[in-house]
């Protein structure tokens, strides 16, 4: 971890000042088992819980991604901060006086990179912005998004541009500012030719992509005229990476937050137009479908998502499949269904705002209900065919549901709509019940399927791997050490750095460092020393290993002596092998001299 120059009695008033578990439990669901607290881990998807947060230790760790830490970590992980900037918000909302130089540690060339391509495509949004608004070549651009509803006022919420038809005049803006051609291509801002470096965005209404932080790290040009592509959007780069990032975001992200629900929608248009009729909590995909990081960044953010895509079949689709992701994922999920035909942005436009936000948004419907209204596309409900085909797909979908007050509903109002006994649908419904409940019983196999009752359950455990001997006694060694100095100065005069494994190796040497300052064990203060995140998390794992609270110091010599003898037993399997080797080449002096030094490190083994 970069600590920068944060004095480290900032860094401990800031962790003294939060309780853990109600950190977490702003973000998480946590329910308390025995000394600890559990949950759905908000850093990866997972129906089974394994993120655990420890009052005791102050720190959390998930035993299914690995990530770990105390609550200056789980900020800068959930926000998408650095150490500084998260210390900082912390110690604001705490209400703690904080002073340290910002003179920036050394940055590596990656960093240097991104943050020019970072600081280029700044300058790129407010040369944009500043075409669009006060010259006459944005004047086309400018008319013609107030014609279709989109105010001054949005267009400088969003920081919309316009990029002038013109060959090469943001290159030559941002060569004034001394960024290279081989930067802007790199940056996607621009394509290296014959004749030099040529705008990748020309006559296109541009729309800025911030990533969680609020910084510019792309474009989405659109086209004025309808030429193809009707959205140009910037390349993978250093800085951007579409799956990950959701448009609108950082500025969504309070309203998110405070209302535990994200609207999810198509495009930019739809987002900045909804924004306007008042819904603050939109976001998009960029210009791609939903996927898993997608996800994993809304699972950080809320607990509810409105799918709001468009009205049409293709729309309509691309909610269906949102669906299992979110579901896999624990988001609850509701689809605001639209007229046929009709996107966000017109319906705005056609019926104004509170229709919107009352009649469509606030009136989502829950998953069952538009998986009905879905399967309802595919039949001709005036035909008889058509109505058994649709109540018989109905039924399957009901079934499928866990609630049985869910399940009556909804087959009442089948029966209700199509004049059909509601008895009769609930035959129907229950013999395909107990189809599902007998491939529960023989065990559904299907990761794909979702908000099936038959794979609503946890996945069955997979036995750990079992780690050699060496491995286990490390790790135990550092959990004794984690809470005792006695145990700590034991282990580093018998052992040292002579850990076989790099990384405890290493946080062995940072507790040697800790305990040379303080007498008394404190975890979060110890990971506080630590400069590196996979550290972190191997330090927070091992914490949370049981280990008795007598220092025995018989079993912390069966450990040291297991890790002492891990040297010559990796030999001795080495020599084993480069035996056999020789014995099936032929070559018997050669295996008759390795057999001869595979019984003196036997005959070593057994005298240690």
């Amino acid at each position: 971890m970069n600590n920068g120059n944060i004095p480290e009695e900032v860094i401990q008033a800031v962790l003294k000042a939060y309780d853990i578990v109600e950190l977490v439990g702003r973000t998480v669901h946590l329910t308390k088992q025995g000394k600890n607290y559990k949950g759905l881990c908000p850093f990866h998807s997972e129906k089974t819980p394994s993120f655990t947060v420890s009052p005791d230790k102050q720190i959390f760790h998930c035993f299914g991604c690995g990530v770990g830490g105390h609550a200056i970590k789980f900020v800068m992980e959930t926000e998408s901060l650095t150490f500084p900037e998260a210390v900082r918000q912390m110690a604001e909302e705490a209400q703690l006086p904080y002073a340290w130089s910002d003179a920036p540690a050394a940055e590596t060339e990656e960093q240097r990179e991104q943050n020019a391509l970072r600081t280029a495509h700044e300058w790129a949004a407010k040369w944009y912005h500043h075409i669009l608004m006060n010259t006459e070549h944005g004047q086309r651009a400018a008319s013609y998004l107030r014609e279709r509803g989109f105010t001054d006022k949005l267009a400088q919420t969003f920081q919309l541009g316009y990029a002038p038809a013109m060959r090469n005049s943001l290159a030559g803006f941002l060569e004034k500012k001394q960024f290279s051609t081989g930067q802007l291509e790199r940056g996607g801002l621009a394509r290296i030719g014959d004749y030099g470096a040529a705008d990748l965005f020309r006559d296109r209404i541009m729309f800025p992509i911030h990533d969680a932080r609020g910084r510019v790290c792309a474009f989405s040009g659109r086209t004025l005229d309808g030429k193809q592509p009707k959205y140009l959007n910037t390349p993978e780069t250093p800085i951007f990476a579409k799956s990950r990032i959701l448009y609108n975001l950082h500025q969504a992200k309070t309203e998110i937050r405070r209302s535990k629900t994200a609207v999810l929608f198509e495009g930019y248009a739809d987002v900045i137009k909804s924004w306007g009729a008042g819904v603050l909590n939109g976001i998009a995909t960029m210009g791609t479908a939903l996927t898993e990081e997608h996800v994993a960044v809304l699972k950080r953010v809320c607990e509810e998502v409105v799918i709001c895509y468009d009205g049409d079949d293709a729309g309509q689709a691309a909610a269906m499949k949102c669906l299992p992701l979110l579901a896999r994922a624990g988001i609850r999920a509701k689809v605001a269904m639209l007229p046929p035909g009709l996107d966000p942005d017109e319906y705005i436009e056609r019926y104004g705002s509170e229709a919107f936000v009352r009649g469509i948004v606030e009136a989502a419907a829950a998953p069952a209900a538009f998986r009905l209204h879905y399967a309802r596309r595919k039949y001709k409900l005036q035909t008889e065919e058509g109505k058994a085909g649709y109540l018989r797909e109905a039924s399957k979908i009901v079934a499928s549901l866990p609630s049985p007050i869910e399940r009556e509903l909804l087959l009442k109002e089948l029966a209700g709509e199509f004049e059909v006994s509601f008895e009769t649908l609930k035959q129907e419904s229950n013999e395909v019940r107990q189809e599902l409940e007998k491939k529960k019983r023989i065990g559904d196999k299907n990761d794909n399927s979702w908000n099936n009752v038959w794979n609503d359950r946890a996945a069955p455990e997979r036995a750990p791997a079992l780690l050699p001997a060496y491995i286990n006694a490390e790790r135990h060694l550092l959990a004794h050490m984690m809470h005792s100095k006695e145990v700590t100065l034991y282990v580093q005069e018998h052992i040292g750095d002579a850990f076989n494994v790099e990384r405890h190796a290493a946080l062995a040497a940072y507790l040697y460092a800790f305990f040379a300052e303080h007498e008394e064990p404190d975890f979060s203060r110890y990971l506080a020393t630590l400069d590196n995140p996979e550290l972190e998390n191997a330090a927070t794992a091992i914490s949370m290993m049981a280990v008795s609270d007598a220092n025995h110091s018989a079993l912390l010599d069966d450990y040291i002596h297991e890790i002492r003898k891990a040297p010559a037993l990796r030999e001795l399997e080495k020599k084993k092998r480069e035996m056999v080797q020789a014995e099936r080449s032929g070559n018997l002096e050669e295996a008759m001299r390795l057999g001869a030094e595979i019984i003196a490190l036997k005959s070593q083994l057994k005298s240690t």
